[in-house]
């Protein structure tokens, strides 16, 4: 399953609005650290397939949603479950620490 690209517009329904888990990945196109973490997530998406959904949200675009999430830094993962945010995971990690994280949502 493909990352899907989040806005403002479709964030409630892509995120908020599915029994899925959803780890969201919010980035910035001008950080280094999120340019390693992209292709993690990339890879994951597809390992995962429709088990758990995996979504990006540039913060420059959403800058709303980063704030009423408490992102800080970038790159930050955050993982929803049943609309609700239940963990988060700041910094770019190794795809290991990155599959544990996602793990907790089973």
């Amino acid at each position: 399953m493909s990352v899907v690209v989040l806005n403002p517009e479709n964030f409630s329904g892509e995120v908020l609005d599915t029994d899925k888990p959803v780890v969201v990945d919010f980035y910035a196109e001008w950080c280094g650290p999120c340019k390693m973490v992209g292709p993690v997530i990339e890879t994951l998406s597809e390992e995962y397939g429709e088990e758990v959904k995996f979504a990006k949200l540039d913060i420059d675009q959403g800058q709303s949603l980063a704030a009423q999430y408490g992102v800080a830094s970038v790159p930050t993962l955050i993982l929803f479950k049943g609309g609700e945010k239940v963990d988060q995971l700041v910094g770019a990690h190794p795809k290991g620490r990155i599959k544990d994280f996602v793990d907790k949502s089973k």
